[in-house]
This record gives C-alpha cells, structure tokens and sequence, in this order.
C-alpha cells in the first residue's frame, strides 16, 4: 500500500492557512502580459547597439522609458488589485498605469527615431508612440480615478486609519522575512494563519474607522510584540533547534490568534448594534411623523 511521505521539510495539509480559516490563495496581479513588457527595451537595446552614436543614443533612452513603463504597470497592477479588494479604498494617487502608458508611447517613439536614424522625422515618431500608447491602455486599463466607500467617513480619521494600517503590515512583513531564518515550515504555516486573522481585524478597521481606538493597540503595540518575538524565535530556533522555544513560539501565536479574532468578532457585534439603535430610533422618529412601516 502506498504510504504519504513526510518530513520536516514536507508540506502539511493541516497547516495551510487555506484550510483553516477558507482563505483565497494571494495570487500576484502582476501575469504574463506585463512581465512580457519588459522584452521591448531589451530587444530594442540589442537591435540600437552596432547602429552608430545617434541610433544609440535614441536606443538607450527609449530602453530606459520602455523599462521605466513596464515597471510603473506592475506598480499599478498591484496598487489596482489593493483597490480593488477594499470595500473601502482611496483612488491610488499616483496613476501608475497611466503614467506606464505615457512611457511606452514615449519609449516606442523613441524606437522609432532610433531605426529611422532621422531625429527630423518626427511626425511618424508621434504617430507610432500615439498608437502604442493607446494599445497599452486597451491592454492593461486604467488606474481608478475615484474613492469607493468613503461617502459618510471622516477624511482626517481615515488618514489615521492609513498610518496604523501602513505601521501593522510592516510588522507583519518584517514577521514573515524573519520566521524563514527558522526553517521550519509548520510555524511559518502558523504565522500564515495569525497573519490572516490580524489581516482580518485591519481590513475591519480600514471599513469602519471608529473601530480604530479600541483595534489600535493591537495593531501597533501587539504586532510590535509579535515581530520582535519572531525574530527572538527564529534566530535561537535557527542556531539551537530548541524544541521548547518552538512550542513557547507557538503558543503565542495560539494566544495572539485567539485575542485578535475575538476583538474582530467584537468589532462586528458593535456594528450590527450600532445599526440596531439607528434602526429603532429611526421607526420612532418616522412613527411620530404618521408613517408606519410594515
């Protein structure tokens, strides 16, 4: 019969995150379309580079935008994905993907006059850059142009909202760059699931900014604590594979788990409270106006 390999180093089912908490797999906005936009500067660098000073000097520069294009669209790839899974997000504010397309149609003008070797021939530069940029806005869009879900919130509140929101997912990155040191892969499958319930509680947040006061010292002071405990674990795990700070460590994350869930759970009882009060004091109100609602 055949038996289930296992190891230190193998995969365990039980401790996916995926399986645990139903989480989507995070699939990077960036695909094979704008990974492919990084070809033309180097075709076109390699195609300039035997043609003499002036090819050159148009190829090098033209390379340099087409480069600087293709980096600026997986910028905005990423920043529209982040958009777009917030139920409550600001328009990016730098147009990335627009900005992308500007430097392409730029770059392939440049191309252009590059081949042609007649910087004078300017009309047939503008109309190739013209085309190209409007094939890489059919290509990839546009970045979002207005704020979702921000009718009714406090701008000044929402911005301290940012700030602790920024200052929580650099903690837990810096707790993902350093649980790798430990090279254990059942506390990372840990961490991974602490990390999506503490991304849970910041995703609440972010929708209802009065919830920031009674989140803010979990999002700052907690993950401070978090990180700062990951990397005390990885680095004695790392050198001294001690069974005990392994369990320690994972208790932690058992504990920190458990508070950040309930504080999230709590934050959503308030809210359905809070729309209760609005409700009946609402049919009240309507009630004395002669209004009956069925």
């Amino acid at each position: 019969m055949a038996k289930r390999f296992g190891g230190k180093y193998s995969p365990d089912d039980s401790d996916t995150p995926q399986t645990q908490h139903g989480d989507r797999v995070v699939v990077d906005p960036v695909g094979g379309r704008a990974n492919v936009m990084f070809i033309p500067p180097v075709v076109l660098f390699a195609t300039t580079l035997g043609s003499g000073a002036q090819s050159l000097a148009f190829g090098l520069v033209g390379a340099g935008t087409l480069t600087l294009g293709a980096w600026l669209l997986r910028e905005g790839l990423r920043a529209e994905a982040a958009y777009a899974a917030r139920k409550v997000a600001r328009r990016p504010a730098v147009p990335r993907k627009i900005l992308a397309g500007i430097a392409t149609g730029l770059g392939a003008g440049l191309a252009v006059i590059a081949h042609l070797n007649v910087a004078s021939d300017v009309v047939a530069a503008v109309l190739y850059g013209l085309c190209a940029m409007g094939l890489h806005f059919a290509a990839f869009g546009i970045d979002p142009l207005k704020s979702k879900g921000m009718e009714g919130i406090d701008t000044f509140q929402q911005d301290r909202v940012a700030r602790v929101v920024d200052e929580a997912e650099k903690h837990l990155a810096g707790m993902t760059d350093a649980i790798k040191r430990a090279g254990d892969r059942k506390a990372e499958a840990r961490l991974a699931r602490f990390q999506a319930t503490a991304r849970n509680l910041i995703r609440t947040v972010e929708e209802d900014p009065r919830d920031l006061t009674a989140a803010r010292k979990y999002l700052s002071v907690y993950l401070r604590g978090a990180r700062d405990a990951t990397a005390k674990f990885a680095d004695i795990y790392a050198r001294t594979g001690d069974p005990q700070a392994r369990i320690d460590y994972m208790a932690l994350l058992d504990d920190l788990d458990h508070n950040f869930a309930a504080r999230n759970q709590k934050s959503l009882l308030d809210d359905r409270s809070d729309l209760t009060v609005e409700i009946d004091v609402l049919r009240e109100r309507l009630s004395r106006e002669g209004v009956r609602l069925e």
